[in-house]
């Protein structure tokens, strides 16, 4: 736990650090969130390889509405197999400027945040492609362990609209329904 929470701290700060603010590309999220309806438990179809959640299958990400405004982040998946150990990660979040409520900040570690860009988001809350400013992190989120594939196809033609490679793209191994 403490090993994926410290890497997840080098991975954000390292691409914050690196990046200079003018070579970030623009991301174009979704114009409107309500974040009662988004708030639940998600489960991660597909991601881009990243070392925080190297070998995790069975992930999921439940947000949860505070009073304070902030969204509490909890991510859970098992290590090498849907019955290896749980492995788990506590964040924050926010909407930083509501005039944008699709760029959320997640923190793990205050004061450093890491983008949450809401790309796409089906009208029935049913699924999410959430990606960042940098285009090194990007997941495909549905509200149940499986997805059918015409709905993964569809959100892929939007992946490669936004410039993202498709073929970086891992699928997450998920328990049968």
């Amino acid at each position: 736990m403490i090993k994926l929470i410290s890497l997840l701290f080098l991975v954000i700060t390292s691409s914050h650090c690196t990046m200079k603010q003018e070579d970030k590309p623009l991301r174009t999220t979704v114009a409107q969130v309500d974040l009662e309806l988004y708030a639940g438990k998600w489960f991660e179809i597909a991601r881009y390889p990243h070392s925080f959640e190297k070998g995790l299958v069975g992930v999921t990400a439940t947000y949860s509405l505070k009073p304070n405004g902030r969204i509490e982040v909890l991510n859970q998946g098992f290590k090498g197999s849907l019955n290896g150990k749980r492995s788990k990660a506590k964040a924050w979040a926010k909407v930083p400027n509501p005039l944008e409520p699709g760029k959320l900040k997640v923190y793990f570690f205050w004061p450093f945040g890491a983008d949450y860009y809401i790309l796409d988001l089906d009208e029935n809350y049913q699924w999410a492609l959430v990606g960042s400013s940098s285009m090194n992190y990007l997941w495909i989120l549905s509200r149940t362990p499986q997805m059918p594939n015409e709905v993964y196809n569809q959100i892929l033609k939007k992946v490669m609209e936004l410039g993202y490679d498709i073929e970086k793209l891992e699928l997450v191994e998920q328990p049968q329904n």
